[in-house]
C-alpha cells in the first residue's frame, strides 16, 4: 500500500541531540530539516511547514443562581506570539510528484520575532512553541510530525532597578478578646530585586515584640501565576524556598543579619504576556499567638542572566556597602546560613499548623517538589535557565479554585 511506503517522518532542528534540546530567544533564527524515509516510490502532493507559538489560558468558576440553581462560567483567551508557514516540496507542474524511495532531507529555517514570551505550563495555562510538517498525497491521509521546541526571554538582574534595595516596615497592636497585648514591629530589607536560580538571598530584619507573648518570624519566596482572561484573573500561588527564625520572647528584640534564603531552580518571572504573568516576592512574616500574622512583601524578579562579576557587581558592592551602614551594621553580614532541606523545613508540626500559615510550604499539591518549577540544575552560569516542563500535568479541563494566601 501507498501509505506504508512512508517508514520514517520527523522534524529535527539543528543543534538538537539526545541529551538537550536547543533553547531560543527572540531574534535568534530556528534552523532544521524534516527527514521523510521511503521503502519504495510515492507519489507526494506537497510538504508543509507551520512553526507557531501561542499563549493561552482557560478556567472555569462554578456560579450559584439563588438556592439550586447553578451554573459555570467559563473563561479562555489565546495569543498568537510566532506563526510562520513555508511550503518545502511542491511541484512546479501538475499536482503531484513521485519520490523514489530512500531519504529526503527539506531543510527550513525562518526568523522568531524580536520579542517572545518564555515557555511555561501551568495549572491554567501555557506558552508552547511547536513546528507541523505535513506531508500531503493524493487518496491518502496526510502524514504529519511535531516538534516542541523551548524559548526562553532574557532577563538581566544588571539593570538599574533591579539592583536597587528593596526595604518595607509594618507593625501592628496584638489584640486579644478586644484588650491590646502591645505592638509588633517588623522592617526587612534586601540588598537587591533581581535574583537568579541558585543564588542567596540575604535577608535583613528587625522584629520587635513589645507583646506579652512570643513571636515568631518567618521568611518564604513566592511564586504567584496570574492568569487573564475577558477582565477575569485567576491566581495560583506556591511557595519555593521558605526559613522559619527563632522565636522573640516578649519585650525582646530581634535582628536578622543575612539570613540566607537560596533560590531554587525556578522558571524566570513573565512580566509582559497579556494573558498570564509569572510574579515573585520575598514574603517576611511574623506569627502572633492569639492575633492575625503581620505580614511585609518585598518584590523579586527572578532573571537569566545573573549579577556580571565585574562592572555591575562593584556597584552592587557599593550599594550593599550603604544599605548595610543605613541599618546600623558596621560590619559584614553574618555568614550566611545554609538553606533548611524541604524534609526540614516541612516538619511534622508545621504540617498541622500549615493552614494556620501564611505560607504554604512546598506542599501544594499542583506545584511540588519534584514538579515542573523544580526541574534540577546542575549549573546555572554555564548552561540555560531552568525551564518550565513541556508537558502539562493538570490539563486545563480540570478546573480547581486556588488556595488563598491570607494573612
Amino acid at each position: 500500500m501507498l501509505f506504508d511506503k512512508v517508514k520514517a517522518f520527523v522534524v529535527q532542528l539543528d543543534g538538537a541531540n539526545a541529551g538537550a534540546e536547543p533553547v531560543f530567544s527572540g531574534g535568534q533564527a530556528v534552523a532544521g530539516r524534516v527527514l521523510l524515509e521511503l521503502a519504495g516510490p510515492a507519489r507526494v502532493g506537497a510538504l508543509k511547514l507551520r512553526a507557531r507559538g501561542r499563549a493561552h489560558v482557560h478556567w472555569t468558576e462554578s456560579r450559584s443562581a439563588g438556592s439550586s440553581t447553578a451554573y459555570t462560567q467559563s473563561y479562555s483567551e489565546r495569543v498568537e506570539v510566532v506563526s510562520h508557514r513555508a511550503t518545502l516540496l511542491a511541484p512546479d507542474t501538475g499536482e503531484i510528484t513521485t519520490l523514489p524511495p530512500g531519504r529526503h532531507e527539506f531543510p527550513f529555517s525562518f526568523q522568531l520575532p524580536p520579542t517572545l514570551v518564555t515557555s511555561f505550563e501551568g495549572k491554567h495555562g501555557s506558552v508552547r512553541y511547536c513546528i507541523k510538517a505535513t506531508l500531503h498525497r493524493p487518496w491518502v491521509p496526510a502524514r504529519r510530525a511535531r516538534k516542541v521546541f523551548t524559548v526562553i526571554e532574557p532577563v538581566d538582574i544588571n539593570t538599574p532597578a533591579l539592583l536597587a534595595p528593596q526595604a518595607g516596615a509594618r507593625e501592628k497592636i496584638a489584640r486579644s478578646w478586644y484588650s491590646n497585648r502591645g505592638l509588633v514591629s517588623l522592617s526587612a530589607k534586601i540588598d537587591r530585586k533581581g535574583y537568579t536560580p541558585g543564588e542567596v538571598i540575604p535577608v535583613f530584619a528587625e522584629i520587635d515584640n513589645g507583646s506579652t507573648r512570643p513571636v515568631l518570624p518567618r521568611a518564604a519566596v513566592v511564586q504567584t501565576q496570574t492568569f487573564m482572561a475577558r477582565g477575569a484573573r485567576k491566581q495560583k500561588r506556591a511557595v519555593v524556598a521558605s526559613l522559619s527564625g527563632e522565636p522573640v520572647g516578649p519585650g525582646r528584640r530581634a535582628l536578622w543579619q543575612g539570613r540566607a534564603l537560596r533560590i531554587p531552580p525556578v522558571g524566570p518571572s513573565i512580566l509582559h504576556c497579556r494573558v498570564l504573568h509569572v510574579d515573585y516576592t520575598l514574603k517576611v512574616c511574623v506569627d502572633i499567638p492569639g492575633s492575625s500574622k503581620l505580614l511585609l512583601e518585598l518584590p523579586l524578579v527572578i532573571g537569566t542572566i545573573p549579577l556580571h562579576p565585574f562592572g555591575s557587581r562593584s556597584s552592587s558592592v557599593g550599594s550593599h556597602a550603604s544599605f548595610l551602614l543605613d541599618w546600623g551594621l558596621g560590619v559584614l553580614p553574618e555568614r550566611p546560613e545554609a538553606p533548611p532541606e524541604y524534609s526540614d523545613v516541612v516538619a511534622d508540626e508545621e504540617v498541622a499548623a500549615v493552614e494556620q500559615s501564611p505560607f504554604r510550604l512546598l506542599q501544594d499539591p499542583d506545584v511540588g517538589a519534584e514538579g515542573p518549577f523544580f526541574a534540577y540544575i546542575q549549573e546555572f552560569r554555564y548552561r540555560p535557565p531552568p525551564l518550565y516542563s513541556e508537558e502539562d500535568p493538570n490539563p486545563p479541563s480540570e478546573a480547581m479554585r486556588p488556595r488563598c494566601m491570607t494573612c
